[in-house]
């Protein structure tokens, strides 16, 4: 019998490794020795340093942020009879000091560290005197200044390795986009050696994605209660857990308070409780005497618990990195999961606030600001993808050997089921469309950015379209029955898709990818949802003391937002004034303005309802809160 899978057997209880488990040990027993590895929350990263350190001479030391994670894993490696024990400020000094002479006689195997006791230069000191086997670090992602959950304190790990020179060292997380993974890679010092890279398929086949536009937080609540009753069911016989997170400590408490009238065991866990407090939610919930926590990000990591059934955000968190962690917190035991994601507006613009400010409440430093926005922006991208979720999230991690075509069963894919063989909506009609689109952008080459493409499908014969060459072209007008806010809403798609992408040029063009040029070509079938046509406003009405009723067309969440500003905007002039507001332009206009963004007053000549007169009144103020001056 294999050596390692014997130890496997008598000191963990499991009968095998999975394959990407065992590659990563053979990497850290062997050679070279380094490894990162990347897998899903609730894959099994942490056997991966566990068992290296039960079967190495020496002692492990594993740097970690949570100390409820830390507390977590010790029970359950000393219940295995693995000498385990951690250390962080929470713990009284003498307690402390007892645990760091024990591991200078070796006594454990495993030591759990906070990244803030690094700080401290004599338990550095300590640390160069102890027979350290290897080094871990757990949310490695953290170290990365550019991903979604900084740590300062992570920063000084570099410094302890190269002062510490262990043998063996292992980096996991859960979330690393290729760019995080090279900035883990840099301040370890891995890109100066041999490593092994392992990344494990992010590929939930069992969790159902869907995302979801919400007007306010009226049709958030009705979202929330309409998914709890779907995953788990009734109050009194629920089939399992549920976590719902909101940005705000505020908001878990208003949820908390919601559910527990709809009869839901709920509780709201949040920083702003004490350490007595938290402990006691998280351990409630793990063993199920709570069924739903409404909570921020602060909960979740190192919660044991495989039968949470749903995962629902009433406002998006700060990235795709933070949102999928999070949401993979359901469905560990392999059945059918649910994820849902809300956003409106409103949480558009809260998260544009959280991101400019700093964790002391002064402003924050513009490049982290910028950085931490455009995190929020790839966010969005997500919501707005009408292709198939887990096949974005496949493509955003660097994880495209896994790509599937379409998983079948997120919201996306089975709406694109269920509109297979209409009219105009059929596969082989939007693989025609998709085909012009991307016709286009091959024919473009180079030349322009998004707008002007979508005008050359539109057809519009303009001095720009006409100086691009774009008039002369097949492609112009191919698209020209269809809007072109639509046409741009339609290149957009085909953006999140990962059928185009944008150049990194100062002034982005869009340029086909390989999968692009596939689809072009007719060689892959176009899985999307085509955008819907921006429909007008319905009219209102100034009867009932002044109340108004109005539908909007279905706008995504970072144009609702531009649409919101350009209200506000236009409500500010009008009072100036003295007029009515469709006087300085109607919604519908706003509304195209919102999705084509126009960034010149000739570009606002094309937007329904923005005349010469209107432009030279009005078209300067238009376009600074366009560009969000």
């Amino acid at each position: 019998m294999d050596p390692l899978e014997e130890a496997l057997r008598s000191r963990f209880g499991l009968d095998s490794f999975r394959p990407w488990q065992r590659e990563a040990i053979d990497a850290v027993l062997g050679s070279p020795g380094r490894a990162l590895v990347v897998a899903p929350t609730g894959g099994g990263k942490s056997l991966t340093y566990q068992f290296p350190a039960a079967v190495l001479e020496g002692t492990t030391l594993v740097i970690s942020p949570l100390v409820a994670l830390m507390e977590d894993q010790v029970r359950s490696l000393t219940a295995r009879g693995i000498e385990a024990t951690y250390l962080a400020s929470t713990l009284e000094l003498d307690e402390r000091n007892a645990r760091e002479s024990a591991m200078l006689r070796g006594a454990y195997k495993l030591v759990y560290a906070a990244p803030e006791r690094l700080a401290s230069e004599s338990f550095v000191r300590m640390l160069s005197r102890c027979k350290i086997a290897l080094v871990a670090i757990d949310e490695a992602h953290c170290i990365a200044q550019w991903g979604h959950d900084f740590r300062p304190d992570y920063l000084r790990i570099g410094s302890l390795l190269e002062r510490l020179s262990p043998p063996r060292v292992l980096a996991c997380t859960a979330t690393a986009t290729p760019e995080v993974r090279r900035e883990i890679i840099e301040q370890l010092g891995f890109a100066n050696t041999t490593f092994s890279e392992v990344l494990r398929g992010f590929a939930r086949p069992n969790l159902h994605l869907a995302a979801k536009t919400v007007d306010g937080p009226k049709q958030a609540r009705a979202a929330v209660i309409e998914a709890l009753e779907t995953a788990i069911g009734q109050p009194r016989i629920p089939r399992g857990g549920a976590i719902v997170y909101a940005a705000t400590r505020k908001t878990t408490e208003q949820y908390a308070e919601l559910l527990r009238k709809r009869g839901y065991n709920a509780a709201f866990y949040h920083a702003g409780l004490d350490g007595e407090a938290r402990t006691r939610v998280a351990d409630r919930f793990a063993s199920r005497k709570f069924d739903v926590v409404v909570a921020t990000n602060a909960f979740g990591m190192g919660i044991d618990r495989s039968d949470i059934r749903t995962v629902v955000h009433v406002q998006p968190p700060s990235s795709i990195e933070a949102y999928y962690q999070e949401v993979g917190r359901a469905g560990r035991d392999g059945d059918e999961a649910q994820g849902l994601l809300l956003c409106s507006g409103a949480d558009i613009a809260l998260r544009r606030r959280l991101v400019q400010m700093g964790s002391d409440g002064e402003a924050a430093d513009a490049s982290l600001a910028a950085r931490a926005w455009q995190l929020f922006r790839d966010l969005l991208r997500y919501i707005d993808a009408r292709s198939c979720r887990h096949d974005f999230v496949l493509r955003y991690f660097g994880d495209e050997r896994e790509t599937l075509g379409g998983c079948g069963h997120c919201d996306v894919c089975q709406e694109i089921a269920q509109h297979a063989g209409d009219d105009g909506t059929s596969t082989e009609g939007t693989t025609l469309i998709v085909r012009k689109a991307l016709s286009a952008v091959a024919r473009a080459n180079k030349r322009a950015g998004m707008q002007a493409v979508a005008e050359m499908l539109h057809g519009v014969d303009s001095e720009r379209t006409r100086r691009f060459g774009f008039t002369g072209l097949t492609t112009f007008g191919l698209l020209k029955e269809h809007s072109l806010p639509w046409t741009v809403a339609l290149l957009r798609a085909l953006l999140a898709a990962g059928w185009i992408d944008l150049t990194t040029t100062e002034h982005p063009v869009p340029v086909l990818t390989r999968n692009g040029v596939s689809v072009m070509k007719g060689e892959v079938e176009a899985r999307i949802v085509l955008p819907l046509e921006p429909r007008s406003p319905a009219p209102s009405s100034s009867r009932g003391r002044g109340k108004t009723t109005r539908e909007l067309p279905p706008l995504n969440p970072d144009d609702q937002a531009v649409f919101e500003r350009l209200r506000t905007h236009r409500a500010e002039i009008a009072r100036q004034k003295k007029v009515p507001a469709y006087v300085v332009a109607m919604d519908r206009t706003l509304i195209e303005m919102a999705m084509v963004r126009p960034q010149e007053n000739h570009e606002l000549l094309a937007v329904h309802g923005m005349g010469p007169g209107r432009v030279e009144q009005y078209g300067e103020g238009f376009l600074r809160v366009i560009k969000g001056e």
